[in-house]
């Protein structure tokens, strides 16, 4: 049914690569909204409104994934 035999070399840098640049959009994601939430939580003891901008703000982000990808990216290399 699906031939999973065929067999590609990756080479160590390629690898080291692919984990910062995926650590990077990792912290990227979900730090920038998380601050925002727990600043707008204790600042003003509002769980909903920190949450909703929060969430609002990871999927902002989360549109620009592209773009951020390939800044990471030449950066990197």
């Amino acid at each position: 049914m699906f031939n999973f035999s065929k067999k590609t070399e990756v080479s160590t840098e390629v690898l080291i690569k692919f984990i910062w640049v995926s650590s990077f959009l990792a912290m990227i994601f979900s730090l920038p909204p998380l601050a925002v939430f727990l600043g707008i939580y204790f600042l003003t003891g509002e769980l909903i409104i920190g949450a909703v901008i929060g969430f609002g703000l990871h999927f902002v982000i989360l549109a620009f994934s592209g773009r951020i990808s390939k800044v990471i990216t030449k950066l990197v290399s």
